[in-house]
């Protein structure tokens, strides 16, 4: 890797060795950075507050060894990349503004692609993980995380029925709790249908009824107005000496048709006045029989008026004209139809829980089966590794419980019991030691001290690598607590994890530290204000001094000195 501008770190090249590589220095010297810039490759969270104070921007630089087809190199084909040589090359940037780039073979890629090779790519662990596996939750996650299939397989089906199960009962409660609720809307959709069934309103009822009502109201003035017109245009029987417009049309012409033949344009005229005199004939007659149909019945617009008031009532309480009125009652019917058949409903939601239930239970009853199952491999393979981290007489065991349930229908039945539970079955699960024979075994949390629990969270690690293995594994620091023989067992099952793996471990121990095929120099110097840190491999000399100052502080005690190349010597010996 080459990371600039990353935190203390300036420009720095990190040379990881195939097998088994040590980060040391001292503390603040930026050991931590080496593993922030793993994280960074691997599309973890970009922080800009990690760009180096007065750069632009932070810049990490991978070149990963992955083999033809496997399923980084096909990723990263399908992105875009290109592999040279069997080598990938990464890279992701950060700016002092927040802005984060990635690129993948030389082409730019989400950062979300990054993250999927994470997991074919490397493990990290580091002392935030032991923390977490102190968590009952944590234990039972890294049980199933072992178990693989054997776990996966039933918690899958499990998974599924307890959500159908959770969706079941939310909908039944809020079906049965709600019950007055819907009583009350029901109440009130059928009132409001049958106020509209009684008057039996018709589209478009409530506009022809009020054109009518003008017509009625005004009947008087209307017939007087059409006959008056009709007068106008045809005459009045009883004066024939009047004058009106169809006798005066036709006198007009009378006169043009005389001498029509004598020019063709006065033809023309003649021919629109003769269509002008058969208009105001149809006008005329059209007036006289609306001035004889006009019912001025007073009785018919009462009716009228009757009906438009009913009308009026529905339109006031269930849509501004009748049209939305008759949408409103689809509406309410088919809601109705829903509240009312909510009964049958409920029937049938019941007796759905009740059979996901039971289901449950048989589903559960699998999972606590696996789950034991795994539990005993699991914890012998632990207890075997603890073995050769100093602690021989050491036992580790699983313990998997369930808690009773409130009464039975809010539990499922596990081993002939009804028993809470949850989305990831009915089992609390909890990892247990005894450190020495006639110990009673006690949650690792209580049960272990600090150099115990590191080792047994690395020998839990090393367990994981060899259930799910990936090509490298980062260990940051989970040596902490440890010392003396303890330290040396702990450099002897890296190195030991080393011949099957890439095993990069950021430690303070000489002991651990010395196991190492190379060994990383992280260090800094001040120079005025600018701190540069820089990373160095170790050899020969070099190395002994480094070991000697993590062994006393002191790098040429003599004393420190020799114990350094005795450690050396001794992990040459048993490489």
């Amino acid at each position: 890797m080459r990371i600039r501008s990353l935190g203390v770190i300036d420009d720095a090249v990190v040379e990881l060795s195939p097998g088994f590589t040590a980060v040391t220095g001292e503390t603040g010297a930026g050991k931590t950075m080496v593993v922030t810039s793993l994280g960074l490759l691997l599309g973890g969270r970009a922080d800009p507050a990690l760009v180096r104070i007065g750069a632009k921007a932070a810049v990490v630089e991978g070149r990963i060894t992955v083999a033809d087809g496997d399923t980084v190199a096909l990723r990263a084909e399908e992105a875009g990349g290109e592999i040279e040589d069997g080598a990938l090359l990464i890279s992701r940037t950060v700016s002092a503004e927040g802005r984060s780039r990635a690129h993948l073979g030389g082409r730019s890629v989400p950062v979300g692609v990054l993250s999927e090779l994470a997991d074919e790519l490397v493990a990290v662990h580091g002392q935030t993980d032991q923390q977490g596996l102190l968590k009952p939750a944590r234990q039972r996650q890294a049980l199933d995380r072992y178990a693989g299939d054997g776990v996966a397989v039933p918690h899958a089906e499990y998974a599924t029925a307890y959500r159908r199960l959770r969706a079941v009962a939310t909908e039944l409660d809020e079906l049965t709790t709600r019950a007055r609720e819907r009583a009350q809307e029901a109440d009130l959709l059928r009132f409001g249908l049958n106020e509209i069934a009684a008057v039996e309103p018709l589209a478009g009822e409530d506009a022809d009824l009020a054109a009518e009502a003008e017509r009625l109201g005004h009947a008087e003035a209307l017939a007087s107005a059409a006959s008056l017109a009709h007068t106008a245009l045809a005459g009045n029987p009883e004066d024939p000496e009047g004058i009106d417009a169809t006798t005066v049309v036709a006198a007009a012409g009378r006169s043009l048709d005389a001498v029509r033949t004598h020019d063709p344009a006065l033809a023309a005229l003649a021919d629109r006045i003769g269509e002008i005199s058969i208009l105001l004939s149809d006008v005329a007659g059209e007036l006289a029989g609306y001035a004889d149909q006009l019912d001025a019945d007073p009785l018919r617009l009462a009716a009228v008026e009757e009906r438009r008031a009913a009308l009026t009532a529905l339109t006031r309480k269930y849509g501004e004209d009748i049209t939305a009125v008759l949408a409103w009652a689809r509406e309410g019917s088919a809601r109705l139809a829903e509240l009312e058949g909510d009964d049958d409903r409920i029937g049938e939601l019941t007796a759905e829980r009740d059979a996901l239930r039971a289901e449950l239970s048989v589903l559960g009853q699998s999972l606590t089966d696996a789950r034991n199952r795994a539990a005993a491999l699991f914890a012998e393979a632990v207890t075997a590794e603890l073995a050769s981290l100093a602690m021989p007489h050491a036992r580790v065991s699983f313990a998997i419980r369930q808690i009773e349930a409130a009464d039975e229908a809010s539990g499922i039945e596990i081993d002939g019991r009804s028993v809470a539970y949850g989305p990831s079955g009915a089992d609390e699960v909890e990892l247990l030691l005894a450190p020495h024979p006639g110990a009673q075994p006690r949650p690792i949390a209580k049960g272990a001290s600090g150099g115990e629990l590191s080792r047994v969270m690395l020998a839990v690690e090393v367990v994981f690598a060899g259930a799910d293995p990936v090509p490298t594994y980062l260990f940051d620091e989970v040596d902490a607590g440890v010392g003396g023989k303890a330290a040396v067992e702990v450099g002897r099952r890296l190195a030991k994890l080393a011949r099957s793996a890439q095993v990069v471990v950021v430690t303070h121990l000489p002991q651990v530290a010395a196991f190492a095929d190379r060994q990383l120099l992280v260090e800094k110097t001040v120079d005025g204000a600018v701190t540069s840190s820089g990373v160095t491999v170790l050899e020969g000399e070099d190395r002994v001094r480094e070991l000697s100052r993590m062994l006393a502080g002191q790098e040429d005690s003599q004393t420190a000195r020799a114990h350094a190349e005795e450690l050396l010597a001794a992990a040459r010996v048993e490489g």
